[in-house]
């Protein structure tokens, strides 16, 4: 059962309770509370300021800087494009000058190729007519000679006679008077009108021919002198054309690969450059947002620091004025009397104040709002019911920054997971971008090797070719050469043997085949009259065989006895001698055909080999072009994955500067904040048991409080 007793009755249990505060009077704590708020006010006042200056320093500095960036950029921008520009147009024509110095090149060797196949046809022609002119002239000299010293009898049965009678016979511009008499001369006959040409006259037609000879072979010599000169002249200019465009096209070549590579770089810096503008640009501007509002902020927190501290310094010099004192210490004494419970409000506020302090030192990090919740607590206006909604709030807020706190130690877990991934995969990404930069310039070094050794291959394949040819003609001149030799040895030895045959053994001779008469020469048979005497055979010995038959002389012997088996002896050697020539010139054909077979081979494979050649050239050109601009595009895609890695390892330098310090942290925030809310629990439950502790019967206050203070605990 519950009573109420009087003051008088507890008077004892009053003093036991009032004797756990201070002896002084109470209202001094208030004020030195009060002023101990106002040295902390003003020392967060000008730490405050402190802070603020500094930021202040740091906006003001780093709008001069960002304001320089951005204007160097804008000024960067434009001299970049002008530079892409003029690099870009500068590349383009001298690509075009690459076009044309190498459509010129392939024209000068194409001019040489030509101009040297024109030289070798006129050197043959020349060799063939010096060679024929100088024969000429060398027979017109001993025919000269001989017919000087009245030996024309002798020179009449030399080779030179041979050659003599052809130059007539064929010389164009000779008078026909003078070809009959020279013809009647080197025949030893008569001319058309019965009469034999003298040695005076055959003197002057020859002194006459060998001056023409002579001048005719001065002309041709200059000639060929002079095509000789025209040849060398045309070839050293065109060598020397040729080796300046190669330097040219080599120069320009090595140009327009550094200006590729200079455009790329301006490229990427102009990219870089309008980046970072844009990127300075929005951070200027948030700088000054963000400045703006930190004046802003702190104009306001200043305006309203000054007044609360006019408002402690106005509440203290109220609380401290002697009067107040005074009034004070009466109040708090008749105060005490009108207890009627066992515990009073001030024992159970102490009790939860101390279990407030004592949680505010079990922390290195003091909490503020245990503070406003020890300040309620010593404040004696407020009942337990604003202080337990105080607490209540003070729970929910605690267990909400919790909840804040998971979900950013999630949040910043997973974004380090997923940056740190994305971070490996750029990094391998440009790992694999500068293997194929480092393998494609190997490759490119590789083709440009291999374009080199086919130009060089086509160029000694093109000298090889000009060598086999001009050997080739050398072998087959050489060839119709012995050729037409061994077959004037067949036809002399049969004609011979033949006229051996005529002597020894008249059944195999062959008499020659019967002229034919001419219709001019039947109808003088016809007509009764006679023919010309039948023009001897000239050649060797009067076979008609490479040399002219001089006239014989019809001579008596004595019947001589045939020397039969001598003359068949030398006809079989002489069957021997036409086999032999004949195995030769079968083996020298056979020869021949292999050569030239050979040759033809040796040409359809280097054409083939050229063809392929050429075709592997422009492949790899193509590949080479193909593979500079792979090249190019990785470098691009480099760049851009680097700067990349770069905006993620800033992002993660951002987590970091958001996130380390909850990550190492996060279990001590979590523990003091459960002790908090531990402690603001108990400090709850002791105020929350002063409506439920009067007094009963048989129990005294000191009980009472024993069992409030193991509770508490």
């Amino acid at each position: 059962m519950c009573v109420l007793v009087s003051a008088s009755a507890v008077g004892a249990e009053q003093k036991q309770a009032t004797s756990l505060s201070a002896a002084a009077n109470p209202i001094r704590k208030i004020v030195t509370m009060l002023q101990l708020m106002v040295k902390k006010i003003e020392a967060e006042g000008v730490e405050e300021k402190e802070l603020y200056e500094k930021f202040m320093c740091y906006c003001s500095t780093s709008d001069a800087q960002l304001g320089k960036s951005i204007e160097d950029g804008n000024t960067k921008i434009p001299e970049l494009e002008s530079s892409i520009k003029e690099s870009t147009e500068e590349k383009a024509q001298l690509e075009e000058d690459l076009k044309n110095h190498q459509a010129d090149r392939v024209s000068a060797n194409e001019a040489m190729a030509k101009a040297t196949e024109i030289r070798e046809g006129e050197a043959a022609a020349y060799a063939k007519e010096s060679t024929q002119d100088k024969t000429n002239l060398e027979a017109l000299t001993k025919a000269i000679a001989a017919i000087t010293k009245g030996l024309s009898g002798g020179f009449l049965q030399t080779s030179y006679a041979v050659v003599l009678k052809n130059y007539v016979m064929h010389k164009i511009q000779i008078m026909e008077n003078d070809r009959l008499d020279m013809l009647a001369f080197l025949q030893g006959t008569e001319n058309d009108e019965g009469e034999s040409p003298g040695s005076d006259e055959i003197l002057g037609i020859l002194k006459q021919l060998k001056d023409e000879m002579t001048k005719d072979l001065a002309d041709v010599i200059k000639k060929e002198e002079e095509a000789v000169a025209a040849y060398q002249t045309l070839m050293s200019s065109k060598t020397t054309e040729v080796e300046t465009l190669t330097a040219a096209i080599e120069e320009k070549l090595v140009r327009v690969g550094e200006l590729g590579v200079s455009i790329a770089e301006m490229k990427n810096d102009l990219e870089d450059t309008i980046e970072a503008v844009a990127e300075d640009t929005k951070m200027l501007a948030d700088l000054k947002k963000e400045c703006a509002e930190k004046t802003k902020a702190y104009e306001i927190k200043s305006k309203e620091r000054s007044d609360e501290l006019i408002a402690l310094t106005e509440t203290i010099k109220i609380l401290n004025d002697d009067d107040a004192l005074e009034l004070f210490k009466k109040a708090g004494a008749a105060g005490a009397s009108f207890l009627q419970i066992q515990v009073t409000e001030k024992e159970l506020k102490r009790q939860a104040l101390a279990i407030i302090k004592h949680q505010q030192k079990g922390t290195n990090k003091k909490s503020v709002e245990l503070d406003f919740m020890m300040l309620a607590l010593r404040g004696k206006t407020a009942g337990f019911e604003k202080v337990i909604k105080l607490m209540d709030e003070m729970v929910v807020m605690l267990k909400k920054e919790q909840v804040d706190d998971d979900n950013k130690k999630a949040f910043c877990i997973k974004e380090f997971d997923l940056a740190d991934d994305k971070k490996k995969e750029i990094e391998r990404e440009i790992g694999k971008q500068e293997k194929v930069l480092e393998d494609g310039a190997e490759q490119i070094a590789a083709v440009t090797e291999d374009i080199k050794v086919l130009e060089e291959g086509i160029k000694a394949l093109d000298k090889s070719v000009a060598v086999a040819t001009f050997q080739r003609k050398e072998e087959n001149k050489e060839y119709e050469a012995q050729l037409a030799a061994n077959s004037a040895a067949v036809q002399l030895v049969e004609f011979a043997k033949n006229r051996m045959a005529k002597f020894y053994n008249p059944k195999l001779y062959k008499p020659p085949p019967k002229r034919e008469l001419t219709e001019e020469e039947r109808i003088t048979l016809n007509m009764g009259g006679t023919l010309a005497p039948t023009e001897a055979p000239g050649g060797i010995a009067g076979t008609g065989i490479g040399f002219v038959q001089i006239a014989s002389k019809t001579e008596h012997f004595q019947r001589y006895k045939k020397d039969s088996e001598g003359g068949a002896g030398v006809m079989q050697m002489m069957d021997m001698m036409i086999n032999d020539i004949k195995k030769e010139m079968t083996q020298a054909k056979l020869e021949e055909e292999d050569a030239q077979g050979d040759y033809e081979k040796m040409m359809s494979d280097a054409t083939d080999k050229r063809n392929g050649d050429t075709k592997d050239l422009t492949d790899k050109n193509d590949a080479k072009a193909s593979m500079e601009e792979e090249l190019q595009a990785t470098k691009d895609a480099n760049a851009a994955s680097k700067t990349d890695l770069k905006a993620t390892m800033d992002y993660i330098q951002t987590l970091h500067s958001d996130c380390d310090f909850l990550l190492e942290y996060y279990e001590e925030r979590k523990t003091a904040r459960a002790s908090e809310i531990d402690a603001i629990g108990k400090a709850k439950d002791v105020l929350s048991g002063a409506g439920f502790f009067l007094l009963q019967t048989g129990k005294s206050v000191k009980t009472v409080q024993q069992h409030l203070r193991a509770k508490a605990q």
